[in-house]
């Protein structure tokens, strides 16, 4: 399993703002219940969780805390933070493209649709609580990380 490509999260944001754009042209607000302030916040304390997480992984790593015993980190403990990672940035990326898209629609509607100057903010906060939990799983998945090995010193073989 290899990091999380930023080119494919993009398409993901992509493919998802689409659709999300279209789901708003044709039944925003008709089918659409209210977005208030709320609607995104749950995603927000999701990625405070994997930010929080990915600093104490990164400071057990640094550490050197790694393997069996009380206070440190087990290696599966970093594998399934790794899975936590990708799963953040899988879930995230998508509802940022949705929310995003939305928004493309409702700015112009803001003078129209009363619903629609109504909905903006909550839309906002869901898309940027989206793009947390994003950046939060790119985060935890780069603390996992192995830390780099020194380079071998070149004077110690001629001692």
């Amino acid at each position: 399993m290899g990091p999380t490509r930023k080119r494919d999260l993009a398409a993901a944001v992509a493919a998802a703002a689409v659709v999300g754009y279209l789901a708003a042209l044709f039944a925003y607000p008709r089918l659409f219940p209210p977005i208030t302030l709320w609607t995104g916040l749950s995603l927000l304390g999701v990625a405070a969780a994997v930010a929080a997480w990915g600093v104490t992984v990164r400071a057990k790593i640094r550490d050197g805390q790694i393997g069996d015993g009380p206070g440190r980190l087990h290696p599966l403990a970093v594998a399934r933070s790794v899975v936590i990672a990708k799963a953040s940035t899988w879930v995230g990326a998508p509802v940022f493209g949705w929310w995003a898209g939305i928004l493309v629609h409702l700015l112009p509607q803001r003078a129209v649709l009363r619903a629609a100057g109504e909905d903006t903010a909550g839309v906002v906060i869901a898309a940027a609580s989206a793009l947390a939990l994003t950046a939060a799983g790119l985060w935890l998945q780069h603390c996992c990380e192995a830390p780099q090995e020194p380079p071998d010193d070149p004077d110690e073989d001629l001692d």
